[in-house]
């Protein structure tokens, strides 16, 4: 269990940080003074207070999560190799997959959406955006997808480095710069295709969940590329009015108790948790 702890907390890609932070300035002059799209400093800030949030509640979330990842494995009828480079190949796509239904999940349960909405918020599609991420995922329980994985064979420290390793990658993907990769854009996930996934317009509404692939979109019928027709409009369908932090992080949950508390009955409460939000 210490282990899988330690790996919680101790994935790390030499300059990743750096990068990301040349990238945020990088952009940010390019969108005040090339592309003349503005940049609101005001949704950054509460951006990096959220941020700073979620690290803190990232890692108290582990030391719960760690010994049920543990436990899981330790029931697992067979045990794949971490050392054998086949195992990660496979795992990747195993990962993925999983990774594209806790995605779908979080959009299509109102219970999970209630933590990733945070994600949504933004109303400016940028870099930075990528790191405003809720602080209730425990609550929420989208994690309890990764638990099958765990129990087909796969390593759970192995199953955290490919997820932080995803993530990174999708940093990258929240820009409006237009980056063009040709023909990988049929495989992989580009900030062409991430673009509609953040977009509120009815066209792009729950679309392209996939991580660093976009295959199972294509796959399951959730893909959407951009339309001439429909400009894309960002943030949330219903926006919270708010850049306070705490309104942002809490604000979708606020609405679902309220909409729980006027339900008639624990029937009526199940449906509105785990309806369509």
């Amino acid at each position: 269990m210490q282990n899988i702890l330690h790996h919680f907390h101790s994935v790390h890609i030499p300059g990743f940080l750096p990068l990301a932070m040349i990238t945020v300035l990088v952009e940010m002059v390019w969108r005040l003074l090339v592309a003349n799209k503005g940049y609101n400093f005001l949704s950054a800030g509460s951006t990096l207070v959220i941020a700073l949030g979620h690290s803190v509640v990232d890692a108290l979330s582990a030391l719960i999560l760690a010994p049920v990842f543990a436990l899981v494995w330790h029931f697992a009828p067979w045990h794949f190799s971490m050392h054998d480079w086949r195992v990660w190949v496979i795992g990747f796509f195993v990962v993925e997959f999983a990774y594209y239904w806790y995605h779908r999940f979080s959009h299509e349960v109102r219970w999970l959406w209630a933590s990733h909405a945070v994600h949504h918020s933004p109303e400016e599609m940028n870099l930075l955006s990528a790191i405003r991420l809720g602080w209730t995922n425990l609550i929420s329980a989208g994690w309890l997808v990764y638990l099958p994985v765990m129990f087909l064979g796969f390593d759970p420290r192995m199953v955290i480095v490919l997820l932080a390793l995803d993530l990174r990658f999708q940093f990258f993907l929240h820009t409006e710069a237009r980056v063009n990769l040709g023909p990988l854009e049929w495989i992989l996930n580009t900030p062409a295709h991430h673009r509609v996934h953040h977009a509120s317009n009815a066209p792009y509404i729950d679309k392209n969940y996939g991580g660093a692939l976009i295959i199972f979109d294509r796959m399951f019928g959730t893909f959407a590329a951009e339309r001439e027709d429909e400009p894309l409009r960002y943030g949330l369908d219903h926006p919270l009015g708010t850049h306070n932090p705490l309104g942002l992080v809490f604000g979708e949950w606020r609405r679902l108790l309220s909409d729980l508390r006027r339900a008639p009955n624990w029937y009526a409460a199940a449906r509105i948790a785990l309806g369509r939000p």
